[in-house]
């Protein structure tokens, strides 16, 4: 038995054998980790020539926006014009308000509102391009529905809009007001009924040429028989009309010779008398 006994005793570690081992663990897991380092080597012709193709780049780039901001070939000298009919394409330009301006600068949408701002234009298309046509504008004018004379004569269209005349068209209803120190300008607007009226009255009688307009009577036209007959504002045209023939029937079959018929109130004609035969 003894012998066993010392083969135990030398076999087994030692207490302080066993607590030095769990320090020495114990140590070895607290310990920093090293990762070893991976050594890359940098090709320094690689790094110049991707540090020469960036700063060619942006050379290049910065050449190309200094040409475009100032090239002659990016400013507007003319512009492709079409849809024209009675305006100049000089005209259009000029009120397009674009010579001379940068092309990067020119909002479509504004050029085609300030044109649109002109009488004799009723719509307008803008578009910018690259030269040589970098503006091309497409316009639509108004077309002329008669002649008003106060004073000057001009061209109103359907919606009463005031135009400058641009050529003679002896074939449109002509309508003459009195003069007055107010001139008609360019851009205004003649009432839409008194419009309406004229067109209707030339439209049930086309021999009418000319009409008159007074502020307080309305539209009148001088009949063949001697008188002139006042419609008022240009409503109730053909109620007007059919009241009026009768008007005329029964002054006829009376002997009376009118000087004026009033029928700005179809319910309620008047007409003066200039002659009753036999009165």
């Amino acid at each position: 038995m003894a012998p066993l006994s010392r083969l135990a005793a030398t076999s087994a570690p030692s207490l302080a054998q066993r607590r030095a081992q769990r320090r020495e663990q114990k140590r070895r897991a607290q310990a920093p980790r090293t990762v070893p380092q991976i050594k890359v080597r940098v090709n320094p012709l690689q790094m110049l020539s991707w540090r020469a193709v960036s700063g060619a780049i942006v050379i290049g780039l910065s050449i190309v926006l200094y040409l475009f901001l100032t090239a002659d070939a990016f400013y507007v000298s003319s512009v492709a014009i079409g849809g024209e009919k009675y305006l100049s394409r000089e005209e259009i330009f000029r009120f397009s308000d674009v010579a001379q301006r940068h092309i990067f600068w020119i909002d479509p949408a504004e050029v085609a509102e300030r044109l649109e701002q002109v009488a004799n234009i009723a719509d307008a298309e803008v578009y910018v391009g690259w030269p040589p046509d970098m503006v091309q504008i497409i316009v639509t004018e108004r077309e002329p529905a008669l002649i008003w004379e106060q004073g000057v004569r001009v061209w109103v269209d359907v919606n009463g809009i005031v135009m400058r005349q641009r050529e003679d068209r002896p074939e449109l209803l002509r309508i003459v007001a009195p003069a007055t120190e107010e001139s008609l300008d360019v851009g205004a607007r003649i009432p839409q009924t008194i419009v309406d009226g004229a067109l209707q009255l030339r439209q049930r009688h086309p021999n009418i040429d000319v009409l008159s307009y007074d502020p307080l009577r309305g539209l009148g036209y001088r009949d063949g028989g001697g008188w002139t007959v006042w419609f008022g504002d240009g409503n109730e045209i053909d109620t007007k009309l059919l009241v009026y023939y009768d008007v005329v029937e029964n002054i006829k079959s009376k002997g009376i010779q009118p000087g004026d018929i009033f029928m700005n109130e179809p319910d309620r004609p008047v007409y003066t008398v200039l002659w009753h035969e036999g009165g």
